[in-house]
């Protein structure tokens, strides 16, 4: 085996004809200017030594240039070359020859008429070598190029210089072969540190374009999931509303009965599920962005109040405490969705806790109010801190116990937080515990509280007949589940209930019923009918046509694109499933 091997040859770059591109780009971009620069010295410069010397061989000379310059067609159709780019070694050859045409030219003017005067000798060597320092930035962005600019020129003086027998003219031919080696060296370096420039300018836009394309493919990932759930969502809705409205039905039927204790249990898990696909919802209409904030001065007691009625229960059933500490302090937020955002926090909280308790308190500072929640669960690992915030992410739950969620709670807690502009931080231990806190802006108290207290998030207090209902409901809704359901349970509270299933069928009931003079009050209208028809442009024109028809809208959208534009038409819109307390109170609210 041989002692040393050859090492292998480098990798050609990627980015090899990129950069060829802007160096030939480069080159011909000064061509024209350069070209009529050059000539202009030339006749300068020969008509000045023609007047010292009156030498013919100078007029000679001087037609070359004049020849050179004529060729400047041969390069500006680089510019007219519609292939310009696939023919870059070509054109890259050709300035080089034509480069080294013009250096031979200059070169020969020491050749055909070196003075004998040394003065005017010394100004050759100032012009040429003068020419040599202006042009080399011109040429270097091609190494190549300025080795044909450079070479020929120089090489013609030194061995002009050479042939004199003075010792003088052996001296300023090796002053010109240092300043070739010098020039030579400094173009080279020119050409190399703008081959690393532009290597590195093609790596950041490939960086860049790489970076711009996983973007694409997150945001189209995301968007498909979002879809996906809204589709998901959606065809679970449906048969759940159904099964929700004929459950509260039965149970109405089967109050004091001995089968009332099981419909109370279906109703409990059907209550299970809708919370799930609320959650679900929540993120939808966040992403969306349906949910506005109305930020006002309000009292973090009341607040406070309303978290310890909702969830004084869930604490005692896990036998951890749950303290509220009492504050006098007002913050500048949104009631509802600050309320939405505490009660994620809590209800968190209490699910991880398995014993010890869990501690809500409001501190002043200056000019923010801090609300923080402390809990004695589980703790938070460092490296799971920050993926907490992530959908359907869970901490402790590989088996996925359906009792502590779905693991959307602070994923929404996130997005209220930016909603609202409130800042939230993090500090958790495991093993002890985590704590939750929420900067918001200090707010004056006001001399009067601006409107009672919240009620509990679970409280819907709607009590049968404490508000008129109509008197005659239609309902179109494309899935015949939904439309018995819907019918028994209204029937059930002594309402003329009616379903149709096509926006015709509605036409002619609502026709039939004018006619017959009993019309009815308010229109139910699901937002997707069969067909992918738009229940809201439906219903929106027989609220029209039959008015004062009243219109209420139910939906099991949640794709965010469809909640903007329920959101934007201003009708009252229920999200199913829906329970029966709930519809009946958004019916009451809507009676024409």
């Amino acid at each position: 085996m041989s002692a040393s091997t050859s090492a292998p040859a480098a990798p050609p770059s990627p980015y090899a004809e990129k950069v060829l591109r802007e160096q030939v780009a480069m080159l011909y971009s000064t061509i024209r200017t350069a070209t009529l620069g050059d000539f202009l010295l030339a006749l300068a410069f020969g008509s000045a030594m023609y007047w010292q010397m009156r030498a013919w061989p100078i007029l000679a000379w001087m037609l070359l240039h004049l020849y050179n310059t004529s060729r400047m067609p041969l390069l500006t159709a680089y510019f007219k070359d519609p292939q310009a780019d696939q023919r870059l070694q070509h054109w890259a050859d050709t300035y080089c020859r034509e480069l080294r045409l013009n250096s031979l030219t200059w070169g020969l003017a020491p050749l055909l008429f070196l003075p004998d005067s040394l003065p005017l000798t010394a100004l050759m060597m100032l012009v040429m070598m003068g020419l040599c320092a202006a042009g080399v930035s011109a040429v270097s962005p091609l190494a190549r190029a300025a080795r044909h600019y450079l070479i020929p020129m120089l090489v013609c003086l030194m061995l002009a210089l050479l042939i004199r027998p003075s010792a003088m003219h052996v001296f300023l031919a090796v002053c010109c072969a240092i300043f070739l080696g010098s020039i030579l060296r400094f173009a080279r370096a020119q050409s190399e540190l703008l081959v690393q420039a532009l290597h590195a300018r093609f790596e950041k836009e490939a960086l860049a374009a790489q970076l711009a394309r996983q973007m694409r493919a997150t945001e189209e990932a995301s968007q498909q999931k979002t879809r996906f759930l809204a589709s998901a969502s959606h065809d679970l809705r449906q048969p759940l509303h159904a099964i929700a409205l004929l459950g509260a039905a039965l149970q109405k039927q089967l109050a004091g009965h001995a089968q009332e204790t099981t419909a109370e249990r279906l109703m409990q898990a059907v209550g299970t599920l809708t919370h799930s696909l609320d959650a679900m919802l929540d993120v939808s209409r966040l992403d969306a962005g349906v949910v506005a904030a109305k930020r006002r001065p309000i009292a973090l007691q009341e607040i406070f109040q309303s978290l310890g009625q909702s969830f004084v229960n869930a604490a005692s059933e896990k036998d951890i405490t749950l303290r509220l500490r009492a504050t006098e302090l007002w913050a500048d937020s949104d009631p509802q969705l600050l309320r939405r955002l505490l009660s994620n926090l809590l209800d968190n909280a209490i699910k991880y806790t398995r014993e010890g308790g869990v501690l809500v308190l409001a501190r002043g500072r200056a000019t923010q109010v801090w609300i923080e929640v402390y809990d004695t669960g589980i703790g938070i690992a460092p490296e799971q801190q920050g993926r907490v915030y992530e959908e359907f992410y869970q901490v402790g739950n590989p088996g996925r116990d359906r009792a502590l969620g779905l693991g959307i709670g602070l994923s929404v807690v996130a997005r209220l937080a930016r909603l609202l502009e409130h800042s939230l931080q993090q500090r958790s231990t495991l093993g002890r515990g985590t704590r939750f806190r929420l900067v918001l802006p200090r707010a004056t108290p006001l001399r009067t509280r601006a409107g009672p207290a919240l009620p509990p998030a679970t409280a819907w207090s709607v009590a049968a007949g404490t508000r008129p209902l109509p008197r005659r409901v239609l309902l179109l809704d494309d899935e015949a589940d939904v439309r018995s359901a819907m019918t028994q349970l209204l029937q059930a509270y002594d309402v003329d209930a009616h379903a149709v299933a096509d926006e015709a069928q509605a036409r002619a009931q609502l026709m039939q019923a004018q006619a017959a003079g009993k019309p009815f009050a308010l229109l139910i209208c699901d937002f997707r009918l069969a067909g992918d028809a738009d229940g809201l442009q439906a219903g929106e024109a027989l609220a029209r046509e039959f008015a004062p028809l009243a219109l209420l809208l139910v939906t099991g959208e949640t794709a965010p694109e469809r909640l903007r534009h329920v959101r934007s038409a201003g009708v009252p819109v229920l999200f199913k499933p829906v329970g029966s307390e709930q519809l009946l109170q958004a019916i009451a609210d809507t009676r024409g």
